[in-house]
């Protein structure tokens, strides 16, 4: 499992909008990693954002 399906998996479990510090925190992530995943999803158009700096799986 890569870190984009790990931080897709934080965000299905938790069922409510998340940040990329609350994901790492949750998934005892690194924060760089967890933005380079979270930009790789926006580009697959995986995740999306309902609120400014917070996203939730699409």
């Amino acid at each position: 499992m890569d870190i984009s399906d790990k931080v897709l998996e934080i965000m299905r479990a938790e069922g409510q909008p998340l940040n990329a510090g609350k994901i790492a925190e949750l998934g005892t992530l690194d924060r760089k990693d967890v933005d380079k995943a979270m930009t790789k999803l926006k580009k697959e158009e995986k995740i999306v954002s309902p609120q400014r700096c917070y996203w939730i799986p699409a």
